[in-house]
């Protein structure tokens, strides 16, 4: 039976990046019975993205953004497209800058199998990322220390089996139609970050399986900087805090608010003390006590 993929992808000033994206994409082994179509939001890049990626193939769809969407908002607007354009049985969110296995999306869809068969429904499944410079982890899956009452996590590393997990990063993420039926994408309360965290749990309170897939599928660098540190000024480290590109203050917020309520207080004060007091949080963060 066929199964028809939409591949998401949105992109801004990085061309080199996002064409190796691509190049990885297309040299990857797919299943003889998927077909797949590529929906790339251009939120406003000024180094010719667009017209490279036209340029590589012109069957791609190319989006146009209005140069504010930032991540969230360029993957909603990808996936809009998408929907209007065809009725696809999956989705498949990528990040511009991941270069991916050839044996990525084989890997994703045996790990989808075993999901199906063990819990009879389809569900979300993310691929973790290798970061070539440091030989570590850089983006997967997480699982919550304490269930699904505690907001604090753990990177999970990925065995040669498919594991369950509550949190995934959307570096590479497979969905399957009938999650986003019933709960919808990404919400727009989400500019930059979170919305994938927010995802993944929405998935599983409305009762479907979330897994990362055994092995990497891919290598992407881990650009989560440290950046409010005690380097910078008061005033600069305040901006970070409350730039979606940075802490995200309100998007933290609001992720707290949905799914931790009872813990809001406890994050209000520890994003305020992350940005007031960068040199603690730096030692505890090595400690392994943040």
């Amino acid at each position: 039976m066929e199964k028809s993929v939409a591949i998401l992808l949105t992109c801004f000033n990085r061309k080199e990046k996002t064409l190796i994206c691509l190049h990885s994409l297309y040299k990857a082994k797919m299943p003889k019975d998927l077909f797949f179509d590529v929906f790339l939001v251009d939120d406003g890049s000024s180094d010719g993205t667009a017209e490279a990626v036209k340029d590589f193939d012109p069957d791609i769809h190319i989006v146009q953004g209005s140069g504010e969407l930032f991540w969230a908002g360029g993957m909603r607007l990808a996936y809009k497209h998408a929907r209007e354009y065809k009725d696809f049985d999956f989705f498949l969110l990528l990040n511009d800058d991941v270069e991916l296995k050839t044996d990525f999306i084989i890997n994703i869809f045996e790990s989808r199998q075993f999901g199906f068969e063990k819990n009879g429904k389809g569900g979300v499944y993310s691929s973790s990322t290798l970061d070539k410079k440091t030989n570590k982890i850089s983006y997967g899956g997480h699982v919550l220390s304490k269930s699904m009452t505690n907001p604090n996590y753990e990177l999970l590393l990925p065995t040669n089996r498919p594991q369950q997990c509550h949190l995934t990063n959307a570096n590479i993420l497979l969905v399957e139609k009938e999650v986003i039926d019933k709960i919808g994408f990404f919400d727009p309360g989400f500019i930059h970050s979170f919305a994938d965290y927010d995802f993944s749990l929405r998935a599983i309170k409305a009762g479907f399986p979330v897994y990362i897939t055994s092995g990497i599928g891919g290598f992407c660098v881990d650009d989560h900087g440290n950046s409010w540190s005690s380097s910078r000024k008061l005033k600069q480290r305040i901006q970070y805090m409350r730039s979606s590109r940075g802490l995200a203050y309100k998007e933290y917020l609001f992720y707290i608010n949905r799914h931790f309520p009872k813990h809001s207080s406890r994050a209000f004060v520890k994003i305020w003390a992350k940005t007031f007091f960068p040199f603690i949080w730096n030692v505890k963060s090595k400690l392994g006590k943040a």
